[in-house]
């Protein structure tokens, strides 16, 4: 098990979006390991990127995207839905990847319960940015988590993808952004892959 460290998010925000693909993003809780493997994602660049909160500037909500490399920068959306993102590049230059979807590979059972249940088919268990959190039971109290130190919330390094493998289209769900940062090709995933967002 290799934790990923922060010299690793401090590289361009669209390598390690791509780079995080196939990854394990491990969230222990109560002593139980929940995890799953990294098979979408959204790159977030900069201060000029409008699809980024931190287009806005420097905000008490948006000040951890200016911080260090391998935090995790997590809001609210629609006063219900959790997102988690991982702080990239240098400190004062706001950046992030969101995470977008994983591949449920232990705790299986609790993500459900965590997911009030539901669903049966576990191909919609953590196939998109909230439901993931809801499953992972990822909320506020791990905003501005270091993700290096290998509690409550990490990334472990598993293998790299191919870049025959990796897909590469529009973000989603950012219908404020100015047409020419819709249309970046900054979401990334695993082709193929049946639990990439819907």
């Amino acid at each position: 098990m290799t934790i990923i460290q922060p010299d690793f998010f401090a590289q361009s925000t669209l390598s390690v979006a791509r780079a995080l693909l196939g990854q394990r993003l491990v969230r222990e809780i109560d002593g139980q390991r929940l995890s799953g493997l990294i098979v979408e994602t959204e790159a977030y660049v900069g201060p000029h990127d409008t699809a980024s909160h931190a287009s806005r500037g420097r905000t008490p909500r948006t000040g951890v995207m200016f911080g260090p490399p391998g935090r995790t920068y997590v809001y609210l959306v629609y006063g219900m839905h959790f997102m988690l993102n991982i702080v990239t590049e240098a400190e004062d230059f706001p950046a992030a990847v969101l995470i977008r979807a994983v591949e449920p590979v232990e705790g299986l059972d609790a993500m459900r319960v965590n997911r009030r249940g539901h669903p049966a088919n576990i191909q919609n268990l953590t196939n998109g940015p909230a439901k993931l959190c809801q499953a992972l039971v990822i909320d506020k109290t791990l905003n501005n988590w270091d993700i290096s130190l290998g509690q409550k919330l990490w990334v472990e390094f598993v293998n790299s993808v191919a870049e025959a493998e990796i897909g590469a289209g529009p973000r989603r769900g950012i219908d404020y952004a100015q047409p020419q940062d819709q249309a970046m090709p900054w979401r990334f995933w695993i082709k193929g892959n049946r639990f990439v967002s819907k």
